[in-house]
């Protein structure tokens, strides 16, 4: 899918402001079936009870999106607690006698994003080590990204929701767009292992219609190999799952500000790399639905009916869709879980058949 003209990047744009779906019973059942859904001590309009807020600078001074909160003593001391205990639940299924030497150091807020998130810092009392998870406003389209990440993808995710709130683990890695400034062009960096990563990242997205991957919206992680190095990229934002109407806008090789990784796709791939690195990634896509898929086919169920786009990103979607596979079944879909279900059937279809298994309720 990658193209190899470099005069293909667009300067395209996600909408401004995505609204927020709500998560329907049916979801939250799934959720629930799934260990996703738990009551916790406290929610989202919890946090948003702060007194007031300063500015949050980044080690070099520079100011970022998010600012510092604080809140009135009372309020602190039941956040404190309550959010220790958020954390055990999501990192130790609740136990918490890890809880006692652990304290919240700092809450951030970001009025930038589409959830509003609050970042929670946990920092261990005995050796100043911290870990950070995130506290965002429960949004349908968030959580079937999430956990179609989750099932489809080589990443593990662990979320919780409750109510309006939906709890996220942090996901480590360096930032994209700092990739670029200050890895990319590096010696010690393999570019030609970081082109192919690319392009199977790209695949996924489309696959799996997940929008707006620039990147300042995914994180690269470096794993020291047998004298070098691998590069595995992970997508950080799942507010657009399956919601915007043009085509380009789940590849992220149109981004402008993902140019420099296009580029070096282009100097370092030929088109056989590439269409192998796609076929690579389409198996493995198509190995984990297959383990997955009774659990995949409740998910696409569930989100065969929800209203989690506008009705003409929709139509906009299935038929620049359907011209680019030249397939009219795309016509046919009148939701975004719809068409994430024939998406899958149609980038899949080649590598399912050649895969031995049973016969499962999503070849239907």
């Amino acid at each position: 899918m990658l193209d190899v003209d470099k005069h293909a990047i667009e300067h395209i744009r996600p909408s401004r402001k995505k609204p927020l779906f709500p998560v329907n019973n049916l979801l939250r059942q799934y959720l629930k079936k799934y260990g996703r859904e738990l009551k916790l001590p406290a929610g989202y309009n919890d946090l948003l009870r702060f007194t007031y807020s300063i500015p949050l600078k980044d080690k070099f001074g520079k100011e970022t999106f998010w600012e510092t909160v604080t809140y009135d003593m009372r309020e602190w001391e039941y956040l404190r607690e309550a959010l220790v205990n958020i954390y055990a639940i999501l990192k130790t299924e609740g136990d918490l006698s890890y809880s006692t030497h652990l304290d919240v150091a700092r809450i951030d807020f970001c009025s930038f994003g589409n959830s509003q998130p609050f970042r929670i810092r946990i920092v261990n009392k005995f050796n100043d080590n911290y870990d950070h998870y995130y506290i965002k406003q429960a949004d349908a389209s968030r959580v079937y990204g999430l956990e179609l990440e989750h099932l489809l993808s080589p990443n593990r995710i662990t979320f919780i929701t409750w109510q309006n709130t939906l709890v996220e683990e942090h996901i480590p890695g360096i930032p994209g767009d700092d990739f670029i400034n200050n890895y990319l062009f590096e010696k010690t960096t393999n570019v030609i292992r970081f082109a192919k990563e690319f392009v199977k990242f790209n695949e996924r997205c489309f696959v799996r219609l997940l929008g707006d991957m620039r990147s300042y919206n995914f994180v690269v992680n470096i794993t020291p190999d047998i004298e070098d190095f691998q590069y595995r990229i992970r997508a950080i934002d799942f507010d657009q799952q399956s919601y915007e109407g043009r085509k380009n806008l789940y590849l992220p090789q149109f981004f402008k500000e993902n140019k420099p990784f296009v580029e070096e796709v282009l100097k370092h791939l030929d088109r056989d790399s590439i269409s192998q690195y796609q076929a690579e990634e389409r198996t493995m896509m198509a190995i984990r639905l297959v383990s997955s898929r009774y659990r995949v086919k409740e998910l696409l169920d569930i989100m065969h009916d929800d209203n989690i786009s506008k009705k003409e990103k929709i139509e906009q979607l299935r038929i620049e869709l359907a011209d680019y596979f030249h397939q009219t079944l795309y016509l046919r879909c009148r939701t975004m879980g719809q068409l994430v279900k024939q998406q899958l059937k149609q980038t899949l279809r080649k590598s399912l058949l050649v895969i031995p298994r049973t016969k499962s309720r999503f070849d239907d």
